[in-house]
């Protein structure tokens, strides 16, 4: 981590990642660049439909790839490169053949590193396998849902899943939420936690960077009028007047309620609901 002088009332307690001592390439490779639209929070009409987004600064979009369909080739670390639309740093890899694409960097690799995707690969962070062959105890990233459909959980910086059991056909997998879940064993993984671990200590210390990062601001819901949310309006400060918490649309929120809708279609894979709270283990 870096820490600043507080040269300003805004840099007291600020930090950032120290990019230079991980980062190789200052540009991405331009042939797996794309442009960006963001929807910002907004639906096709133009509407909000996910508060607090909007603004920030212009982003490259790089393809990254999340499904290795290329198996039993060789491929190496080429770069180490910052991508603006995620967490966790990204890798330049090429493979044995020439192509290169960009994938999720695992934690503690480095240039020149290979790496293979194979359902014989052995444990090595970076390679990646079926669930069906990795050993219980074992931290993977990148982990797909469904055989073939790309990795889907544990993907943010920091984050892993462990391999918890194997019980007729599935992997039941410890989530970093620590719900644990179960997936096809035929579904691949990546050996390994993603890279920047650090994220979550990072000091944001200004409203400002939170705007360059397209975050908008969070008012309070007792702040509002009563058009805009169930707790607004009043004369002076107000309770809340209802018996339960609720978000601005009317859903629960908070308190131990329960949020997740009845008849989700994953509800039969979940083995044991996340635990909430600062105790979690």
């Amino acid at each position: 981590m870096k820490t600043y002088r507080p040269t300003t009332k805004s840099r007291r307690g600020m930090s950032t990642i120290s990019f230079r001592s991980v980062i190789t390439a200052s540009e991405p490779f331009k042939a797996l660049t794309t442009g960006y639209n963001r929807s910002q929070g907004r639906n096709s009409r133009g509407r909000i439909t996910m508060a607090h987004k909007g603004g920030g600064h212009k982003r490259l979009y790089r393809e990254l790839d999340f499904t290795y369909r290329k198996h039993d080739v060789p491929f190496v670390a080429e770069t180490i490169e910052y991508d603006p639309n995620r967490t966790g740093f990204i890798t330049l890899v090429r493979f044995k053949d020439g192509e290169r694409r960009y994938v999720l960097m695992p934690r503690g690799i480095k240039v020149g590193d290979s790496f293979i995707v194979s359902e014989n690969a052995p444990l090595k962070a970076g390679n990646r396998l079926p669930l069906r062959n990795i050993p219980v105890g074992t931290f993977v990233y990148n982990v797909e849902i469904k055989p073939g459909g790309g990795g889907k959980l544990a993907r943010a910086a920091g984050n892993y899943a462990e391999v918890v059991a194997r019980d007729a056909g599935y992997v039941h997998i410890k989530m970093p939420s620590t719900e644990v879940r179960k997936v096809p064993e035929m579904a691949w993984a990546s050996i390994g936690e993603v890279s920047n671990e650090e994220n979550r200590l990072v000091n944001l210390a200004k409203a400002g960077r939170s705007r360059w990062l397209g975050i908008r601001p969070t008012v309070r819901g007792t702040a509002m009028n009563p058009v805009d949310h169930p707790y607004g309006g009043g004369e002076g400060r107000q309770g809340r007047g209802t018996r339960r918490a609720k978000t601005r649309t009317g859903k629960p929120t908070g308190k131990g309620q329960k949020s997740r809708r009845a008849k989700k279609y994953s509800n039969a894979l979940i083995v044991s609901r996340r635990k909430v709270g600062k105790k979690r283990e």
